[in-house]
């Protein structure tokens, strides 16, 4: 497995880049990647009686903002996500969804829906004072990124995804039962731990028990399946030992517990919502990444996307799984980013 591994969106990934951020790694020599930067201001924003998001500026405070949207629902935003861009020439905007990352309170369901967090997003752009902002982001983010573009088209520059996933009944589906088809033993493992067939709903019923020794059960089992059908070639061994560190403790859990509620309330939406209300987004200058064997987010829904937006640019990337770290897919995500410069 490659150093630095992420995921992004939707993936306990995001937890092991973090942990290996912290350490000092850095991804593969010879990567495109822009060097590592430092933020230059972080704050702390109440967004709700109960919920404030943490955030970060870094890049040229006067360059065009793009706001970063990490996967989960439940991970956190991570220092590799500065890299995909100039720091002379953009404004570079991550922040911690609601109940996870450096924002509180963590673990928190309550008030934590799609429709929440879109409305977090605009209270940050006017908060911070931005105009028009550049989305970027992938798997949940692409989600993420759908619903705000689509719900405040007039703020919107620009859209860079990866890994396009519009939360339909047959996306998730798939994500819980169709991948067996591919993965049948990490399937009948995850199946094995909650003694009935996957389902958001079972998930989540096990990782909320009151049974602690039960729950850290359920979330490791979640963890390992999600990272074990995220990449192309996961070891076994190497998936294990990353959900069992102490330092992912935290981010396995709130990857498990959010990501699955938000997952068996079918992400908030009415079914095929985003799908249908594309032509909102029309005129935005758009750039879609999916790998051709993403087993959690397969591309037939980024070309419905791009087909519905004639305008957008689809890039199929070969021989690439989910992973944002996958080259293909970060050479393809940092030559769109190079487009809105």
């Amino acid at each position: 497995m490659k150093a630095s591994i992420l995921f992004g969106a939707m993936l306990l990934a995001a937890a092991v880049s973090a942990n290996r951020a912290a350490e000092g790694a850095s991804p593969d020599a010879g990567t495109p990647l822009w060097p590592p930067i430092e933020p230059f201001k972080t704050g702390d924003l109440e967004v709700s009686a109960l919920h404030q998001i943490h955030y970060e500026l870094s890049g040229n405070p006067k360059g065009k903002p793009v706001m970063v949207l990490h996967g989960g629902p439940g991970a956190k935003s991570v220092p590799y996500y500065r890299r995909y861009f100039d720091p002379a020439k953009f404004l570079i905007v991550l922040f911690d969804q609601r109940g996870c990352g450096l924002s509180k309170p963590l673990f928190e369901l309550g008030e934590n829906t799609t429709w929440d967090l879109v409305e977090d997003i605009e209270k940050l752009r006017r908060h911070l004072g931005l105009g028009k902002v550049i989305l970027f982001g992938g798997s949940w983010g692409s989600t993420l990124g759908l619903a705000y573009a689509e719900t405040h088209p007039e703020a919107t520059a620009g859209i860079v995804l990866r890994g396009i996933f519009t939360a339909t009944k047959e996306e998730i589906e798939h994500y819980y039962r169709g991948v067996r088809l591919f993965f049948p033993e990490a399937h009948d493992r995850l199946a094995g731990v909650l003694g009935r067939t996957p389902s958001p709903q079972a998930v989540l019923e096990l990782v909320q028990s009151s049974d602690e020794a039960r729950r850290k059960r359920g979330e490791r089992a979640w963890g390992i399946y999600e990272f074990k059908i995220a990449e192309l070639q996961a070891r076994d061994a190497d998936v294990a030992r990353l959900i069992l560190s102490p330092a992912l403790a935290e981010t396995v859990r709130s990857l498990a517990l959010i990501e699955n509620h938000y997952m068996a309330n079918g992400c908030f939406f009415e079914e095929g919502q985003l799908q249908r209300n594309a032509y909102k987004i029309k005129d935005i200058p758009a750039v879609f990444v999916n790998g051709r064997y993403d087993m959690i987010c397969p591309p037939g829904t980024a070309y419905a996307l791009h087909k519905a937006l004639p305008k957008s640019r689809l890039v199929i990337a070969e021989a690439s799984g989910h992973s944002q770290q996958e080259p293909a897919i970060e050479k393809a995500m940092l030559a769109a980013m190079r487009e809105f410069e």
